[in-house]
């Protein structure tokens, strides 16, 4: 991945905001009785509204303008008419296109009172992506990232999904180099100053192996967990500086 020239930095951190307002503001509409097709409308519109694009609706023939992964979806789930019911979790992924540049993160959000089971693993996904996160610096490796996520979920007693992990992005939304949330100290892709990688490890209750689902038009896949126990999820896009990390999706 070519790292990210210095006068477009600043672009770069617009769209990481950008994302983050966007994901801030679907999750105040997430409750009993809504869609996942409102709320995707909802962040459509929010996205047009500042000038900017969501980077999902069409790509590789993906249907929708975010992703909405409820319960036992991994990830890349469709949003539908099917209503959120109360004790739901649902994992909200939006990535948006500013002046050329993309912004991608995800969070899960209770709908209504959530069972304690669900609260633990969501809790476990924010904490295995801040571990994550924490190891990004020049002269680390995605080893030494994936090391740390897979050390933290494990002594939660979840698993970690190996088949999908964080990427590259910047002018392109899913770039080199791949960011397992596995892996070993030192192995892997060197991290540069001034590239932008995804943190976004995805973790489940159980070992009980993926299962993959074609989208309709689509070569994108979605996925679930095989025996439909809870999924988490957390995401966000990283600069890498000279010196350390910046977050350029963190929300108020």
């Amino acid at each position: 991945m070519t790292p990210i020239a210095a006068n477009d930095i600043r672009l770069m951190e617009r769209a990481g905001q950008l994302a983050a307002r966007t994901l801030t503001h679907v999750g105040k509409y997430v409750k009993a009785g809504i869609t996942t097709n409102e709320l995707d409308k909802i962040a459509a519109d929010f996205v047009r509204s500042h000038g900017a694009t969501s980077a999902p609706l069409g790509y590789h023939g993906f249907p929708k303008s975010i992703c909405t992964s409820v319960n036992y979806c991994i990830c890349h789930g469709v949003p539908d008419d099917k209503p959120l019911k109360d004790g739901d979790v649902v994992n909200v992924d939006v990535t948006v296109i500013k002046d050329e540049y993309h912004g991608d993160t995800s969070a899960m959000y209770f709908v209504g009172e959530v069972s304690k089971e669900a609260k633990d693993i969501c809790e476990a996904a924010q904490g295995a992506m801040d571990k994550g996160i924490d190891e990004v610096k020049p002269g680390a490796t995605t080893g030494d990232i994936g090391f740390a996520i897979n050390k933290y979920v494990t002594k939660r007693g979840y698993w970690i999904v190996k088949e999908i992990g964080g990427h590259g992005i910047g002018k392109i939304f899913h770039d080199d180099p791949w960011v397992p949330s596995y892996g070993k100290k030192g192995k892997g892709e060197e991290l540069i100053p001034w590239i932008c990688l995804t943190v976004e490890p995805m973790i489940n209750k159980t070992a009980a192996p993926i299962k993959e689902f074609s989208i309709a038009k689509s070569s994108i896949k979605y996925y679930e967990t095989g025996d439909k126990t809870l999924s988490a999820q957390y995401e966000h896009t990283i600069l890498v500086t000279d010196r350390g990390h910046e977050i350029l999706t963190l929300r108020d």
